[in-house]
């Protein structure tokens, strides 16, 4: 197996390399993760099953197009592809340390840019993906309350009823998500789509983004999941809203942005998260 991903590193590098070296690495509930190194070079390795390749290759894609941005530091894609038993992604290494204020500010000033770098007319990704392990459907949609309602909650909605759990009416939430959103109608942004604190971290001092979910939506959503499982400190909102602000809509829009993340959480971890999953439905609807 390490054979074969050292000789796909060197034949995508162009540059030989043995391995000389596999460190497990924490962090991940879903891969496992080494760092390996001939001495010289280290690069990450992610691990999974054989037919999790799609889910590699669509972390691929996302890693892409947020490094093809330039706004900030994202880990570079080397390769990715299976042995006879289990499937791989390989990064390029970045030995993660400390942050200060200035970091935290300057990763929102960055992340504000990179929202601003591109922009479709319509929402929605060029393939389906994946939000940790669940699927993540991006038909292109040019209405953001119709993408937003059927493909991110009224998705995890069908999802959960196939595991005989509900939280109501699935139409009725869907259109009650659709009128709430039915006059917002924002940019479609390059998005991270999946922005919690576990996802971040800093390279000599420089704010590094990874294990992306992207699509083109409501920029919106990736401030809305920083809020979600602890807040990130005040500094990166600062420096956000220094860049590019938020309306005022914002507050009454978050709610229904976090919830598609618990929803998610609820399909992958179950009852740790129904009630926070219920409690925010009935807010979004008596609202």
């Amino acid at each position: 197996m390490w054979q074969i991903i050292a000789n796909q590193i060197a034949e995508a590098t162009g540059t030989q390399f043995s391995i000389l070296e596999k460190i497990p690495l924490s962090g991940g509930d879903i891969n496992q993760a080494y760092r390996i190194t001939d001495g010289r070079q280290s690069y990450f390795v992610k691990l999974n099953d054989r037919d999790k390749l799609d889910m590699f290759r669509c972390e691929w894609n996302s890693l892409e197009h947020l490094h093809a941005s330039q706004t900030l530091l994202i880990p570079k894609p080397i390769c990715c592809g299976t042995t006879a038993s289990i499937s791989f992604l390989v990064l390029e290494y970045l030995e993660f340390g400390a942050a200060d204020e200035q970091d935290w500010h300057m990763l929102g000033r960055q992340l504000a840019h990179l929202h601003q770098s591109r922009s479709q007319p319509m929402y929605g990704w060029d393939e389906d993906n994946y939000l940790g392990t669940s699927v993540q459907p991006n038909a292109w949609h040019k209405k953001w309350s119709v993408f937003f309602a059927e493909q991110r909650i009224g998705w995890q909605l069908k999802l959960l009823e196939e595991k005989a759990i509900r939280f109501g009416d699935l139409e009725e939430i869907v259109g009650a998500i659709k009128l709430r959103l039915a006059n917002h109608h924002p940019q479609a942004s390059l998005l991270h789509g999946d922005l919690w604190r576990g996802n971040v971290a800093f390279y000599q001092h420089q704010g590094v983004l990874f294990d992306p979910a992207s699509y083109f939506g409501d920029r919106e959503t990736d401030i809305a999941m920083t809020e979600l499982f602890g807040q990130f400190p005040q500094y990166f909102y600062q420096g956000y809203q220094a860049v590019w602000p938020l309306d005022g809509g914002y507050p009454l829009r978050r709610e229904i942005y976090k919830l598609y993340h618990l929803l998610n959480h609820v399909n992958r971890f179950g009852d740790a998260y129904q009630a926070q999953a219920k409690a925010s439905i009935y807010q979004i609807i008596a609202s």
